[in-house]
Protein backbone atom coordinates (compact mmCIF):
# COMPACT_ATOMS: atom_id res chain seq x y z
CA UNK A 1 0.00 0.00 0.00
CA UNK A 2 1.62 3.08 -1.50
CA UNK A 3 -0.51 5.65 1.14
CA UNK A 4 1.28 3.56 4.63
CA UNK A 5 4.88 3.69 3.46
CA UNK A 6 4.63 7.05 2.15
CA UNK A 7 2.74 8.76 4.42
CA UNK A 8 2.27 6.72 7.93
CA UNK A 9 3.20 9.28 10.13
CA UNK A 10 0.45 11.50 8.74
CA UNK A 11 -1.45 8.56 8.46
CA UNK A 12 -0.94 7.96 12.09
CA UNK A 13 -1.34 11.43 13.06
CA UNK A 14 -4.70 11.68 11.28
CA UNK A 15 -6.14 8.73 12.77
CA UNK A 16 -5.17 10.35 16.56
CA UNK A 17 -7.48 13.30 15.82
CA UNK A 18 -11.04 10.78 15.37
CA UNK A 19 -12.83 7.99 17.75
CA UNK A 20 -12.95 6.01 15.18
CA UNK A 21 -11.69 5.10 11.71
CA UNK A 22 -14.13 5.06 9.98
CA UNK A 23 -14.12 8.97 10.64
CA UNK A 24 -10.86 9.31 9.03
CA UNK A 25 -12.23 8.33 5.51
CA UNK A 26 -12.51 12.37 4.28
CA UNK A 27 -8.81 12.97 5.08
CA UNK A 28 -7.68 9.73 3.86
CA UNK A 29 -9.58 10.36 0.40
CA UNK A 30 -8.09 13.57 0.13
CA UNK A 31 -4.54 12.16 1.03
CA UNK A 32 -5.17 9.35 -2.15
CA UNK A 33 -6.35 11.92 -4.24
CA UNK A 34 -3.34 14.07 -3.61
CA UNK A 35 -0.57 11.09 -4.09
CA UNK A 36 -2.81 9.79 -7.56
CA UNK A 37 -4.00 13.00 -8.73
CA UNK A 38 -7.36 11.42 -8.81
CA UNK A 39 -9.22 9.03 -6.20
CA UNK A 40 -8.60 6.09 -8.30
CA UNK A 41 -9.89 2.46 -7.77
CA UNK A 42 -6.66 1.48 -6.12
CA UNK A 43 -6.57 4.63 -3.77
CA UNK A 44 -10.05 3.74 -3.16
CA UNK A 45 -9.18 0.15 -2.05
CA UNK A 46 -6.33 1.84 -0.04
CA UNK A 47 -8.50 3.55 2.13
CA UNK A 48 -11.01 1.05 2.51
CA UNK A 49 -8.68 -0.87 4.13
CA UNK A 50 -6.48 1.94 6.73
CA UNK A 51 -10.17 3.10 7.60
CA UNK A 52 -11.33 -0.74 8.23
CA UNK A 53 -14.64 -0.18 5.70
CA UNK A 54 -15.89 -1.97 2.89
CA UNK A 55 -14.69 0.01 -0.66
CA UNK A 56 -18.18 0.55 -2.21
CA UNK A 57 -18.25 2.52 1.53
CA UNK A 58 -15.59 4.63 0.47
CA UNK A 59 -16.45 4.80 -2.94
CA UNK A 60 -20.42 6.11 -1.90
CA UNK A 61 -17.91 8.94 -0.41
CA UNK A 62 -15.93 9.88 -3.06
CA UNK A 63 -18.62 9.89 -5.67
CA UNK A 64 -21.01 12.26 -3.53
CA UNK A 65 -18.52 15.11 -2.88
CA UNK A 66 -17.69 17.29 -5.68
CA UNK A 67 -14.08 17.56 -3.78
CA UNK A 68 -13.06 14.50 -4.93
CA UNK A 69 -12.25 13.30 -8.74
CA UNK A 70 -13.01 9.79 -9.49
CA UNK A 71 -11.20 10.48 -12.99
CA UNK A 72 -8.10 11.55 -14.19
CA UNK A 73 -8.00 15.24 -14.48
CA UNK A 74 -5.52 17.87 -15.63
CA UNK A 75 -2.89 19.40 -13.35
CA UNK A 76 -5.13 22.28 -13.03
CA UNK A 77 -9.02 21.51 -12.22
CA UNK A 78 -10.89 24.49 -13.23
CA UNK A 79 -14.19 24.29 -11.13
CA UNK A 80 -16.86 27.06 -12.51
CA UNK A 81 -19.83 27.39 -10.72
CA UNK A 82 -22.69 28.00 -12.63
CA UNK A 83 -25.73 28.02 -10.66
CA UNK A 84 -28.30 30.56 -11.19
CA UNK A 85 -27.29 33.47 -9.12
CA UNK A 86 -23.48 32.96 -10.62
CA UNK A 87 -25.12 33.06 -14.10
CA UNK A 88 -27.28 36.02 -13.90
CA UNK A 89 -23.97 37.64 -13.29
CA UNK A 90 -22.38 36.16 -16.87
CA UNK A 91 -20.95 32.73 -15.46
CA UNK A 92 -22.47 30.61 -18.06
CA UNK A 93 -21.47 32.59 -20.73
CA UNK A 94 -17.80 32.99 -19.30
CA UNK A 95 -18.08 28.61 -18.94
CA UNK A 96 -18.49 28.43 -22.84
CA UNK A 97 -15.77 31.21 -23.52
CA UNK A 98 -13.33 29.12 -21.22
CA UNK A 99 -14.18 26.11 -23.01
CA UNK A 100 -13.86 27.00 -26.23
CA UNK A 101 -10.40 29.55 -25.34
CA UNK A 102 -9.18 25.97 -23.87
CA UNK A 103 -10.66 23.67 -27.14
CA UNK A 104 -12.23 21.38 -24.38
CA UNK A 105 -15.88 19.87 -23.92
CA UNK A 106 -17.64 19.83 -20.27
CA UNK A 107 -15.39 17.68 -17.92
CA UNK A 108 -12.33 17.45 -20.70
CA UNK A 109 -8.41 18.05 -20.58
CA UNK A 110 -6.55 19.69 -22.68
CA UNK A 111 -4.06 18.20 -24.65
CA UNK A 112 -1.13 18.83 -22.92
CA UNK A 113 -2.75 17.27 -19.56
CA UNK A 114 -2.56 20.81 -17.83
CA UNK A 115 -6.15 21.55 -17.38
CA UNK A 116 -9.53 19.84 -17.11
CA UNK A 117 -12.56 22.47 -16.78
CA UNK A 118 -16.39 21.44 -15.26
CA UNK A 119 -19.35 22.96 -14.01
CA UNK A 120 -19.98 22.62 -10.80
CA UNK A 121 -23.30 24.19 -9.01
CA UNK A 122 -22.26 26.56 -5.83
CA UNK A 123 -19.26 27.03 -4.51
CA UNK A 124 -20.70 29.78 -2.11
CA UNK A 125 -19.51 32.89 -3.78
CA UNK A 126 -22.58 34.56 -5.67
CA UNK A 127 -21.19 38.01 -5.23
CA UNK A 128 -17.95 37.48 -6.90
CA UNK A 129 -19.03 36.06 -10.09
CA UNK A 130 -18.37 34.70 -12.63
CA UNK A 131 -15.86 32.85 -10.43
CA UNK A 132 -14.26 29.65 -10.24
CA UNK A 133 -12.07 27.21 -8.55
CA UNK A 134 -9.09 25.78 -9.05
CA UNK A 135 -7.44 23.15 -7.01
CA UNK A 136 -9.77 24.23 -4.38
CA UNK A 137 -8.15 28.00 -4.30
CA UNK A 138 -11.37 30.72 -5.82
CA UNK A 139 -10.23 32.70 -8.09
CA UNK A 140 -13.23 35.25 -8.05
CA UNK A 141 -14.42 38.28 -10.69
CA UNK A 142 -13.48 36.91 -13.83
CA UNK A 143 -13.54 37.78 -17.30
CA UNK A 144 -11.55 35.92 -20.52
CA UNK A 145 -8.80 38.80 -20.07
CA UNK A 146 -8.65 38.01 -16.57
CA UNK A 147 -8.47 33.94 -17.31
CA UNK A 148 -6.19 34.37 -19.72
CA UNK A 149 -3.73 35.95 -17.29
CA UNK A 150 -3.98 32.94 -14.88
CA UNK A 151 -3.71 30.64 -17.79
CA UNK A 152 -0.52 31.87 -18.80
CA UNK A 153 1.09 32.17 -15.53
CA UNK A 154 -0.49 28.27 -14.46
CA UNK A 155 1.50 27.44 -18.00
CA UNK A 156 4.32 29.21 -16.87
CA UNK A 157 4.44 27.30 -12.99
CA UNK A 158 3.73 23.96 -15.35
CA UNK A 159 7.67 24.29 -16.80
Amino acid sequence: MALTEKYAAQIEKTFGKYPDKRSAVMPMLHLAQQEYGWVSPEGIQEVAELCDMDPTQVKSIAGFYTMYSERTKGKYWLQVCTDLACALCGADKFYEDLKAELNVDDGGTTEDGLFTVEHVMCLAACDKAPMLQCNFHFVEKLDMDKMRTHLDKWREESK
